[in-house]
């Protein structure tokens, strides 16, 4: 049987596989591999009955000459045209999953930085015009003495100077001189940044062990750099603890010109941060910026040791706040938080309490997605370079970490692109538990 009358058009010329065999009716030899025409239903009904036309056999005899199918018309140059353009779709490929990871990686703090901040506040609210006003007037002199009294360990003199550019207030448990003194010999040892000063302090509450209490006061005595509440220390005082720090504030060290809060288990970059905040392009009044978290909602659930009953916060999510391992505010902003916290008493978490205040004054927190919330970034020089901060650090790493951004040449716009892309990628990576590191949480 023939598998085809006639000799197909261009069968004759050079293909995609090499020069194909001329077939058709005459002089074919039976039994003979036949050429099949183009690819199509036909073809595929047929192709049992074509290959071996005598035999009806599926296998290539030894010797035997295989045609293979020609397309109609396809010469060497449009198939290697053909290989070029898979090529090519591949290349594409590649591409579209390069962009979908970078912007995976970058795109929520895209997404954070320019398209989820919050509106201008508009001080149309009589409470709010009067709250700024007083805060504006308010005068600390004559009170310093009773305020004293709320004060074990209270360090008037520490802040003598007016010319405080940082003011970095660090919350810290009184058991952990260890970690205080880690503190002092590594990133809070900067105290000069393009001849700006910054001053660090460590914010603690009171001991119930003696011996903890009694190690505090001489640590206060040789380093004169610890501001104490009478308090007890732990995490039900926090509110405490933050009013404690911002009566300090505005009351012995009023000229500081920008406060930062952070914890004790965090790497604060002063260097990168007094940079940002010399180079902010608008009034540096009323700022207050940290990683925001939007629309927070109230834990409701009865059973949780973060249970916030309806009677104590109504609104369906708090204000917009800025997490509260690390924020900076500046000196006006202190003042008008610390004059809507004598008017606030609310039991909820204190970063939330802030951010409460911050809304009473008309202030509106702005976000920097280097700030790192309560995450641990992955360390990088020129990430940390970057970075203004990093939380859940080790008490092993800080030494070389901070030896090496503070050693290190500077980064190239290139280094810091790729620094930022490996720091987060493997951050990222700890969060679905590929490498622990710890509580991943933003809040």
């Amino acid at each position: 049987m023939a598998c085809a009358s006639s000799r197909p058009r261009g069968s004759d010329r050079p293909g995609c596989f090499g020069k194909l065999n001329p077939v058709g009716a005459r002089g074919h030899r039976q039994g003979a591999p036949q050429c099949l025409e183009s690819p199509g239903p036909q073809h595929f009904r047929h192709t049992r009955k074509c290959w071996g036309a005598k035999t009806g056999d599926t296998r290539v005899r030894p010797g035997a000459q295989l045609a293979l199918p020609p397309h109609r018309g396809v010469s060497a140059e449009q198939c290697r045209v053909s290989f070029c353009r898979l090529r090519t779709h591949q290349w594409c490929f590649l591409l579209f999953n390069a962009i979908l990871f970078h912007a995976l990686l970058f795109g929520a703090d895209f997404v954070e930085e320019y398209l989820l901040q919050s509106s201008p506040a508009t001080y149309t609210d009589a409470k709010v015009l009067e709250l700024r006003e007083r805060a504006r007037k308010l005068d600390m002199e004559p009170m310093k003495e009773n305020i004293s009294m709320h004060f074990a360990i209270k360090g008037p003199d520490i802040c003598v100077t007016s010319d405080v550019f940082l003011l970095s207030m660090v919350f810290s448990n009184p058991a952990n001189g260890t970690r205080r003194a880690q503190i002092r010999q590594t990133w809070a040892n900067l105290t000069d940044v393009k001849g700006l000063l910054v001053l660090t302090l460590f914010v603690l509450g009171t001991s119930d062990s003696n011996d903890i209490q009694a190690n505090v006061i001489a640590e206060s005595h040789q380093h004169k750099d610890i501001i104490q509440g009478k308090f007890n220390d732990c995490d039900g005082n926090l509110i405490l603890k933050m009013k404690l720090m911002l009566e300090w504030v505005v009351t012995f060290c009023p000229f500081a010109r920008f406060i930062i809060k952070s914890d004790e288990d965090m790497f604060v970059n002063y260097k990168s941060l007094v940079e940002y905040l010399l180079g902010l392009k608008r009034h540096p009044d009323d700022l207050y910026i940290g990683r925001v978290i939007h629309q927070e909602m109230p834990d409701r659930n009865a059973q949780s040791k973060d249970f916030i009953p309806l009677s104590q916060y109504s609104e369906k999510y708090y204000p917009d706040y800025c997490s509260g391992a690390a924020f900076v505010i500046s000196q006006d902003v202190a003042r008008k938080i610390f004059v809507a916290s004598t008017e606030t008493n609310l039991a909820v978490p204190y970063a939330m309490f802030v951010g409460i205040c911050a809304k009473k004054a008309g202030v509106v927190p702005t976000h920097s997605s280097r700030f790192s919330g309560e995450k641990h970034i992955r360390y990088n020089r020129c990430c940390y370079s970057f970075m203004f901060t990093s939380a859940q650090m080790q008490l092993e790493e800080l030494p070389t970490i901070w030896n090496e951004v503070r050693e290190g040449k500077a980064c190239s716009l290139l280094e810091t692109y790729s620094g930022l892309v490996s720091c987060k990628a493997l951050t990222y990576l700890d969060r679905f538990s590929f490498f622990g590191t710890g509580k991943m949480n933003e809040k």
